[in-house]
């Protein structure tokens, strides 16, 4: 039976380590919140003292973390790479900037141990049924020795290339939805100001060439898609903050890159208005409230 080291039990890592739990496997858990680890433990869990206690001898680690600086503080500074055997694989699921990605990785290799930045892409609701996608980047070894744990939380699981370029798919991937979300949003305020149904304006343009994910799957206008947010007063499922973490992390890749996006920039630009008056718990689709 594989041991996972699993280090942070937030909204998506909490639902994650449980998949883990419900496919066999021993899960060693450790979080800064008391209340997060007692949950992990009541389901089955051990907690550990500390993010190197719980990767001591374990086949895999998994992390889900805030940002760049607590993944090295995790994993370099907090002794992970050096608590893990050589035969371990670490797993870090964050969405993260893709130079502190690369820094890690490259950190875990010098010291032969293989590693992954894998961030994930569904949400909380995903997460909880295990039918998450994550983009992975790393070594084909690397993703090899992760697939299987992966597996055990998502449904999709895509190699994206060399290390941190699980990062580059997620930054990219996300800088585009919160785009397109906005567009969308636009289109419905523009259409209602110029007196057409909202409902009228989805039927056509669900199938027309402006279709897109932000409409179709997630329409930010209630009554017309059940499933989505906007019919449940905007609770998120992936959160104007987060929206807004993602996309300042994709300007600051552009900016690395030498890449120019305006769109992108707008884009964010945008949301850190909404957030600022207060909107950073609200669903992302609520944007449509800004506009």
């Amino acid at each position: 039976m594989a041991t996972i080291a699993f280090i942070g039990l937030g909204n998506m890592g909490q639902p994650m380590a449980k998949n883990q739990l419900s496919a066999g496997r021993t899960v060693r858990v450790f979080d800064l919140s008391a209340e997060a680890v007692k949950a992990m433990t009541d389901a089955g869990g051990q907690a550990a003292k500390s993010p190197a206690e719980a990767a001591e001898g374990a086949d895999a680690v998994i992390t889900m973390l805030p940002a760049g600086k607590h993944v090295k503080q995790v994993y370099i500074d907090g002794g992970v790479i050096d608590a893990v055997g050589k035969g371990a694989i670490l797993i870090d699921c964050s969405t993260i900037d893709v130079l502190s990605a690369r820094d890690v990785i490259a950190d875990a290799g010098a010291k032969g141990v293989l590693m992954v930045d894998a961030p994930v892409s569904g949400g909380v609701a995903a997460s909880e049924a295990g039918t998450l996608t994550f983009m992975v980047g790393g070594s084909d070894a690397a993703f090899a020795a992760a697939r299987p744990f992966l597996g055990a939380m998502g449904k999709t699981i895509v190699h994206a290339g060399p290390a941190g370029n699980g990062q580059v798919a997620k930054v990219c991937n996300n800088m585009l939805l919160g785009i397109s979300m906005i567009g969308t949003c636009e289109t419905f305020a523009l259409g209602e100001k110029l007196g057409i149904d909202p409902k009228v304006l989805f039927e056509i343009s669900s199938k027309a060439s402006g279709q897109c994910w932000s409409m179709t799957s997630y329409c930010p206008v209630p009554g017309i898609v059940a499933t989505a947010p906007s019919n449940q007063d905007y609770k998120p499922g992936f959160s104007a903050a987060m929206m807004l973490k993602d996309l300042l992390l994709s300007q600051e890749a552009a900016l690395t890159a030498g890449a120019t996006t305006p769109m992108g920039r707008v884009a964010t630009e945008i949301y850190e208005k909404f957030v600022e008056s207060g909107n950073g718990g609200v669903d992302f689709s609520g944007v449509i409230r800004e506009l």
